[in-house]
């Protein structure tokens, strides 16, 4: 019994000894009779396995390069890279079977960085190199390690780039400086004319909205001078036609006095003329017409005159006949 509990103990220990827990951040690679592969449970035997840390690594590289025409140059570069999880034999073989791949892989990627660099320095005038220029000729070549090193880059940076000649240098400094002083006012300038081609727009939009009030306020004037002109229409009209009836009434009414004549003794003003000449002997009867009964026409005027003389006549010789009775 006792024998069976120390062959426990020593099986506990053992697996003690032997067995680690998996961090999160890390990839466990074993050996396969096909290649490598992932352990992908909590444990893992450490004689067996090979843990790579999925943390970036970062680099400096400084690199003294030399321009088209001999010219010295040196450029500064930032590198992070990490473990490419679709890549991890590539890692292997260039860092080889140890916790430190990343880092040993990174030493042949500094190698890979530096030789880019001097290719292409060499191929170009130093005023036509530039970090940006540097960067992106980098990025073309940066992909390559990934299937090769087995590393994937997170970034790179050009930290610095400049002449080792310091009149150089300055020389480079201020054509940049003229560079960037023709770019801001290229730019001012652009905005300038923004600015212009808005206002101008603006002022048209303004001129055509103040067009449009004013063909509103036409386009009111014009309607409310129609309907002005349509009521005088109707007043006129109702004028002409009140004038027509009234000239109908007094045709109709002179009519009648030229049929009978004695009808203008039943108006109150000749009725008043003939009282007063029967009272007085020698009585006159003076008939007073305004220059406006006078535009009416002479032919009117006779008539009225024979009908109201006629009349008074008429009431004389009744009277006188009375009185000889």
């Amino acid at each position: 019994m006792e024998f069976v509990v120390g062959i426990v103990i020593l099986v506990g220990l053992a697996v003690a000894y032997e067995y680690r827990f998996r961090k999160p951040d890390t990839f466990i690679l074993y050996e396969t009779k096909s290649g490598l592969g992932v352990r992908t449970g909590r444990f893992y035997p450490r004689h067996y396995s090979l843990p790579i840390r999925r943390t970036t690594h970062s680099i400096q590289l400084t690199v003294d390069a030399t321009a088209k025409g001999n010219l010295d140059i040196r450029v500064k570069l930032g590198v992070t890279v990490a473990a490419s999880p679709e890549h991890l034999v590539a890692l292997v073989r260039a860092g080889g079977w140890n916790t430190d791949a990343v880092a040993k892989a990174a030493q042949d990627l500094e190698a890979l960085l530096l030789g880019s660099v001097k290719e292409y320095t060499d191929q170009h005038k130093i005023e036509e190199l530039s970090s940006e220029k540097i960067r992106e000729h980098l990025n073309l070549k940066v992909p390559a390690a990934k299937a090769s090193l087995g590393l994937e880059v997170i970034s790179l940076t050009i930290l610095s780039f400049e002449p080792l000649n310091p009149q150089i240098s300055e020389a480079l400094r201020q054509q940049e400086h003229a560079r960037i002083l023709e770019q801001t006012e290229l730019l001012n300038q652009k905005a300038r004319i923004a600015g212009a081609r808005a206002k101008l727009k603006a002022d048209e939009e303004i001129a055509f909205l103040e067009n449009e009030i004013e063909l509103k306020k036409y386009d009111l004037k014009k309607s409310q001078l129609e309907r002005e002109t349509v009521l005088a229409d109707i007043r006129m009209n109702d004028e002409l036609k009140r004038n027509r009836k009234k000239l109908e009434f007094d045709k109709e009414e002179l009519d009648m006095l030229k049929s009978s004549p004695e009808l203008l003794m039943l108006t109150p003003q000749a009725a008043r003329l003939a009282e007063a000449s029967q009272t007085l002997k020698n009585a006159r009867t003076i008939v007073s017409l305004s220059p406006q009964d006078v535009a009416q026409g002479s032919e009117v005027l006779g008539l009225f005159q024979k009908l109201l003389l006629s009349a008074l006549d008429s009431i004389r010789d009744g009277g006188k006949k009375a009185k000889t009775k």
